[in-house]
C-alpha cells in the first residue's frame, strides 16, 4: 500500500494536480485541446521524412521540449528512454529542441548531441520557437502528452519521474483498450537513427582532461566510451584504461568497472577521483591496485538537494545530481561542481563528510553575496588557485565566478555581471563588457592567468595575470570546426575541459573527439596523437556479450523493508533457467554497503542463493548491493554471460518489527544466442 501511495503522490506532483483522484477516466485520459501541426521547413533528426501529428493519430505522443545545455533537460532523457522501452508499441516520443543558446540552435550541433546521448526518438529543431509557442511552453523542460485520438491532454513543466509516466500511461492504455482495442495503433514507427557513428578517432566526445606534471601523466575522460584513458605525457603512450567501456554502474577492477558519461577528475597520489555524471556518484580509482570504488552517492539521481549547513556523515547514502567536475584544495578537501543542484559541494576523504559549500540551490546568477546566499546555474568546471580561492565555470549563466572561502564571498570575473541567465555572446573586453556562451571549463596558469573553455563559442579565452578583462587566445569561433596551427587559423568544436602542465594547455575538444595541445610559448595548437592508438580500440564483441536482462544499467528499487535492530541477513536468490549455472571459472561477486552503523562487504557468489550478514541501528537507513553475476550453460563454461544490476533497499529499523531477514529474488534471463 505504501508503494502505491508513493506512486500516486509522484503522479499528482508530476501532473501539477491535474490528475485528481475524483476525476473520471474520460477527464484524465481524453484531451480537449486540438494541437497545432508541426510547421513546414524545419529540420528533423532520426527520421527520413518530417512527421505530422495527424499522421500519428492512434499513437500516444509525448512531446519533450528541451535545450541541450540544460541539465534538467538532460535528466529527462534517460526517463524517456525507459518510457520508450516499456511502451514501445503504444507511445511515440518526439524531442522538440527549442534552443536557449544560439549555438544550440544549429542543426549540426543538435545532431552531435543526439548522437552523444544516444537519443533514439525523432527530434525536431524548433530554433524559431514555433512549436514552443503553439503548445504554450514556457520553461525547459516541458512535457506535453497527446492522446491516441490526437488531442492534447497534459502539459507539465519540470522533471517527471518514470513512475509517474508509468502509472499514467498504463491507465491511459487500459482506458482506450477498454473502449476499443483498435484505437491504439501498435505498429512500429519507422526511424532512421543517427547513431553515434565512427568519428575516426580513438576517443568519443571526451569531456574533461587532467594533466599531472609530477607523475607526467594525462588523464582523459573518454566520456561517451564510459572510461578514463591514462597516457604517459613523455612517450604519449596509453598506459592504462579505467573502465570496461560498457555503460553502467559497477565497482571493481579496471577491466570490469563501469561508468556512465564520466567527466571531471582530480588526483591525490595514486587515487584518481572521478565525477561520474550519469551515475550521480563520485568514484575513486586506485591507480596502483587498479580498483574502482564509489565514495559518494548511491547511484540514484537525487530529487532534492542538501541544504546549506547540512553535513552528510554517510555520503554513500546521499542521492546526488549530476556531479560534473572535482578539484582538490590545499587542505585536502575535494570540491564538487554539483551541476544538477546548482551548488558546489565539499567531500572530505579523511572524515568521510559531504556537504554543500557554495550556493543555496536556486538556479540563478546572483553575485557579490556570501557563499551560502549565492545563486548558481549549473556549475561545470573547477580550478583552485590557493588561498581559499576556487574559480568555477557556471555554464548556464555563461560566467566564470570566484568563490572566496577566506572572505565568504562569490563574485564574477568573466561574462555578464547582470543578475541574468540570458546575457551571453562572444565579446572580448573588460569585465562588465565581455560575454561568454555556456563556458564549461576553467584552468589556471603558472603566473596567475585564468584560461576559459568558452564552449559554445568554440574558443579558448584568457584573463591575463593581474588584469580584469577577457580576451580570445585561440579559436575562430562561429559554428566550430577543426584546424590546428596558429591562433588565427585554429578551430575547436565545443571544447569542454582544460588542464595545464609544463607550458602546455591541454583541451578536451569534445565534438572533434580529440585532445588538443596548446604550446603557450610557441603559440601553436596541435592534436594530441597517441603513440599506440590500437590500445584504445574497443572489443565490440566482448561488449556485445554483456547481455541478459541487465541492459545498459539496472538499478532496482527494492522497496521498503521493516526489520528489527541488531543482526540481520540479506538473502539474494538468483533464479537461473534450466541447464544454466554460476560460472565457476570467473569470480561473481556482490559489493554491499549499508548505513547506520556504516558497513560494507564484498561477497563471492558460488551458489544460486547468497546470505550476507548485516547490522542495523534503530532508524531508517538503506542497503545497496551491486551484483556482478557470471553464468553459463552446463558444459559450456567458455561461453560466459554477465548480469549486472544493483538493488537499493530502504530499511525501516524499529524494535516494533520482528523480521531479521531481507529476501530478494532476481530472475536471470540469458540473451538470445
Amino acid at each position: 500500500m505504501r508503494k502505491k501511495i508513493a506512486i500516486l503522490l509522484l503522479l499528482l506532483l508530476a501532473l501539477g494536480g491535474m490528475a485528481q483522484a475524483q476525476r473520471s477516466p474520460q477527464e484524465l485520459y481524453e484531451g480537449q485541446f486540438q494541437p497545432p501541426e508541426f510547421p513546414a521547413g524545419i529540420d528533423w533528426i532520426n527520421v527520413e521524412d518530417p512527421l505530422t501529428l495527424s499522421g500519428l493519430v492512434g499513437k500516444i505522443v509525448i512531446l519533450d521540449f528541451w535545450t541541450y545545455g540544460c541539465i534538467n533537460c538532460l535528466h529527462v532523457i534517460p526517463v524517456l528512454e525507459q518510457v520508450e522501452q516499456k511502451f514501445a508499441e503504444e507511445v511515440v516520443v518526439i524531442g522538440v529542441h527549442s534552443a536557449k543558446f544560439e549555438n544550440e540552435g544549429q542543426t549540426e550541433n543538435l545532431r552531435q548531441i543526439v548522437q552523444r546521448y544516444g537519443i533514439h526518438h525523432p527530434v525536431v529543431n524548433d530554433n524559431e520557437f514555433a512549436v514552443w509557442r503553439g503548445f504554450g511552453a514556457n520553461a525547459w523542460p516541458t512535457v506535453v502528452i497527446i492522446d491516441p485520438r490526437g488531442y492534447g491532454v497534459i502539459r507539465q513543466s519540470g522533471e517527471i519521474p518514470f513512475e509517474a509516466f508509468d502509472s499514467y500511461l498504463t491507465g491511459m492504455i487500459e482506458h482506450y483498450d477498454g473502449i476499443d482495442e483498435s484505437i491504439i495503433d501498435r505498429r512500429p514507427l519507422e526511424l532512421a537513427l543517427e547513431g553515434a557513428g565512427d568519428p575516426g578517432t580513438p576517443l568519443l566526445y571526451p569531456g574533461k582532461v587532467l594533466a599531472d606534471e609530477a607523475s607526467n601523466r594525462l588523464f582523459i575522460a573518454d566520456s561517451s566510451h564510459n572510461r578514463i584513458v591514462v597516457v604517459d605525457l613523455a612517450s604519449k603512450e596509453v598506459v592504462d584504461i579505467i573502465g570496461s567501456s560498457a555503460r553502467g554502474f559497477v565497482d571493481g577492477g579496471f577491466d570490469e568497472a563501469r561508468f556512465d558519461k564520466p567527466q571531471g577528475m582530480a588526483l591525490d597520489g595514486n587515487l584518481l577521483y572521478i565525477a561520474d555524471v550519469n551515475n550521480h556518484v563520485i568514484r575513486s580509482a586506485d591507480l596502483a591496485a587498479r580498483e574502482v570504488m564509489t565514495l559518494a552517492g548511491n547511484g540514484i539521481m537525487g530529487r532534492s538537494r542538501l541544504d546549506f549547513g547540512t553535513r552528510a556523515e554517510n555520503p554513500l547514502g546521499v542521492s546526488l545530481r549530476s556531479p560534473w567536475d572535482v578539484e582538490f584544495d590545499d587542505m585536502g578537501r575535494l570540491h564538487i561542481a554539483m551541476a544538477g543542484t546548482h551548488q558546489l559541494y565539499i567531500y572530505e576523504p579523511e572524515s568521510n563528510l559531504l556537504y554543500p559549500s557554495v550556493g543555496n540551490g536556486r538556479e540563478a546568477n546572483l553575485n557579490n553575496v556570501s557563499l551560502a546566499n549565492a545563486e548558481l546555474a549549473q556549475p561545470s568546471g573547477l580550478y583552485y588557485a590557493g588561498a581559499g580561492k576556487l574559480y568555477f565555470a557556471d555554464s548556464e549563466s555563461s560566467t566564470i565566478r570566484l568563490a572566496d572561502f577566506e572572505n565568504d564571498l562569490v563574485t564574477v570575473i568573466s561574462g555578464t555581471t547582470a543578475n541574468s541567465l540570458f546575457d551571453f555572446g562572444d565579446v572580448d573586453g573588460e569585465l562588465g563588457e565581455n560575454l561568454l556562451q555556456h563556458a564549461l571549463g576553467v584552468e589556471g596558469g603558472p603566473d596567475g592567468e585564468i584560461y576559459i573553455a568558452d564552449t559554445y563559442n568554440s574558443r579558448i579565452k584568457v584573463i591575463p595575470a593581474g588584469e580584469t578583462g577577457t580576451q580570445t587566445l585561440f579559436g575562430r569561433g562561429g559554428a566550430g570546426g577543426y584546424m590546428d596551427g596558429e591562433p588565427h587559423l585554429v578551430q575547436f568544436d565545443e571544447p569542454g575541459g582544460l588542464s595545464y602542465a609544463d607550458g602546455i594547455l591541454y583541451v578536451a575538444d569534445t565534438n572533434n573527439h580529440v585532445v588538443r595541445a596548446i604550446d603557450l610559448e610557441a603559440g601553436l595548437v596541435d592534436t594530441f596523437e597517441f603513440r599506440n592508438p590500437e590500445a584504445l580500440v574497443i572489443d565490440r564483441e566482448k561488449l556485445t556479450l554483456v547481455g541478459g536482462n541487465a541492459g545498459d544499467r539496472s538499478i532496482i528499487m527494492a522497496g521498503i523493508h521493516e526489520v528489527a535492530p541488531g543482526d540481520a541477513v540479506l538473502r539474494l536468490n538468483f533464479a537461473l533457467p534450466d541447464e544454466f549455472k554460476i560460472n565457476p571459472l570467473i569470480d561473481s561477486e556482490i559489493l554491499v554497503v549499508w548505513g547506520e552503523p556504516m558497513g560494507h562487504a564484498t561477497v563471492a557468489v558460488t551458489e544460486n542463493s547468497v546470505q550476507i550478514p548485516l547490522k542495523f541501528a534503530e532508524e531508517t537507513t538503506f542497503v545497496k548491493a551491486d551484483v556482478t553475476l557470471y553464468y553459463c550453460r552446463e558444459g559450456e563454461e567458455a561461453l560466459c554471460f554477465i548480469d549486472t544490476f544493483a538493488y537499493f533497499i530502504t530499511v525501516e529499523v524499529s524494535a516494533e518489527h520482528a523480521e531479521t531477514e531481507i529476501a530478494l529474488e532476481r530472475e536471470v534471463v540469458p540473451p538470445d544466442v
